[in-house]
């Protein structure tokens, strides 16, 4: 199964996603949520390296999506990929999907035993139903 990190300036509003997606994942067997938040001091910002130690805890072998809050949070985890290992890696993703949305949805996918793919495809739609029913 994928594992899901949450990169986030605040460790508050990581673990509130967190907490509110693993309310919704259902019967299916959660994937492991590893959350990179804040700063070593406990202040608000990102830590490229608290980040790529996150994917490695997250990593079973199938991949890893990597869900980003804003701006730094995304430098980052681009930066993090740079201290890891080529073969893990290659199978990190970065989703450009909304934190919030997107790790629901890819926490449900997840748990069905669905791919990176899927669960990385999954993620960056996840604002679609939201737009569909406010143009409506």
């Amino acid at each position: 199964m994928i594992g899901i990190v949450v990169v986030s300036h605040s460790r508050a509003l990581a673990d509130a996603a967190v907490e509110l997606s693993s309310e919704l994942f259902g019967a299916g067997t959660p994937p492991t949520i590893v959350v990179a938040s804040g700063t070593a001091d406990g202040g608000f910002g990102t830590d490229a390296t608290a980040v790529s130690a996150a994917i490695e805890a997250a990593d079973s072998g199938d991949g890893v999506l990597v869900l980003m809050d804003l701006g730094s949070s995304v430098m980052s985890a681009e930066m993090a990929l740079e201290f890891l290992d080529p073969d893990l890696a290659s199978r990190v993703r970065l989703c450009g999907g909304p934190l919030v949305e997107g790790l629901v949805i890819a926490g449900v996918t997840a748990s069905t035993g669905a791919s990176l793919d899927k669960c990385d495809s999954e993620a960056r739609r996840a604002l679609e139903a939201k737009g569909k029913h406010l143009t409506s």
